[in-house]
């Protein structure tokens, strides 16, 4: 992510983290089908799409402007390239309705883009004052005004506790509660204001911007980031073709810890007690894991690019 803090709309575009790792981790066959579930600014589908020769790329990206601009970025690529507007939740039925049985690689990118970091109006940035926002899909119901101003204080807390992992969470909580009572929370630099007021001075400095940690909460609740990673990861698994790959980057502890419980399960296969004698279950590995400990990227990606700083990729490979 950039720190930009011009008022000026951003490209959409942004630093493809970890694109060499990612495309070569995909064992790419120029005839196969891969999947891209998190578009974003077309970094990675491009690179793929141009190791294509009659494959196939499906980009998938919830936001619509994400898909305008990466339409434009890949007119290079366009005869390999179908575009879905969709979440990636939602796998099953984006491949059905493209007539896919079986992919040969699929690609997430979790978090929030650049362009929404750094695009003002869609209220993602703890950086510039916007309407609470924070919608991938502009068009999604709920946002972040109605989580800040209509969740009760302890489902609240819990939010900024678990997704946050923010130890200061019971008093930024409190503090969002006694401020919309008066008055509703309507912007970003109205809730920056509340958080800083919620953490100690001597803290405020610790990892980074103080009201980071309570955004990014925010953001995964709206979005409902979490809970679809699991179902996905082993929808994707399920239609790898042998030998298919599958390569996810997450960007914090908690994103990364469902990636590789979910790889690990699916690797194990047998869910007996272990004082079986014999399987009975009957359930074998999906997968070997490629990356027993999630890439990191490189002295020269870090040099350049500060969001990387915590991306980790995880590679699996179709049994």
């Amino acid at each position: 992510m950039t720190d930009s803090q011009t008022n000026s709309t951003p490209e959409f575009s942004h630093y493809s983290v970890m694109l060499t790792e990612c495309v070569d981790g995909l064992n790419i066959d120029p005839t196969g089908v891969y999947v891209d579930c998190t578009l974003g600014g077309g970094g990675h589908s491009l690179e793929i799409a141009r190791r294509l020769t009659t494959g196939r790329l499906i980009c998938i990206d919830q936001d619509e402007a994400a898909i305008r601009a990466a339409s434009q970025r890949l007119s290079e690529v366009a005869d390999r390239v179908i575009f879905e507007h969709d979440n990636f939740s939602n796998i099953r039925a984006i491949l059905d309705r493209n007539g896919v049985d079986a992919v040969d690689g699929a690609l997430i990118d979790l978090g929030v883009s650049s362009y929404q970091l750094d695009t003002p109006e869609r209220g993602f940035s703890y950086n510039y004052d916007a309407p609470l926002d924070m919608r991938m899909n502009p068009d999604a119901p709920i946002s972040a005004y109605h989580i800040v101003n209509e969740t009760p204080f302890e489902e609240l807390r819990r939010i900024i506790t678990e997704y946050g992992e923010e130890r200061f969470a019971n008093q930024i909580a409190k503090n969002i509660v006694r401020a919309r009572e008066e008055k509703p929370v309507e912007t970003t630099f109205e809730l920056v204001e509340l958080i800083k007021k919620s953490i100690p001075p001597k803290n405020r400095q610790d990892g980074g911007h103080p009201a980071k940690r309570t955004f990014q909460a925010i953001r995964i609740a709206v979005n409902d980031e979490l809970a679809i990673i699991e179902p996905t990861v082993n929808a994707l698994i399920d239609v790898l073709a042998p030998g298919g790959r599958l390569c996810v980057i997450t960007f914090h502890s908690l994103e990364d810890r469902i990636v590789k419980q979910t790889y690990q399960a699916a690797a194990k296969g047998c869910t007996c007690p272990p004082d079986f004698p014999v399987c009975i279950c009957g359930k074998k590995p999906k997968i070997d894991i490629i990356t027993r400990k999630p890439l990191t990227a490189t002295e020269a990606e870090l040099a350049e690019n500060n969001r990387s700083h915590s991306a980790k990729l995880r590679i699996a490979e179709r049994v």
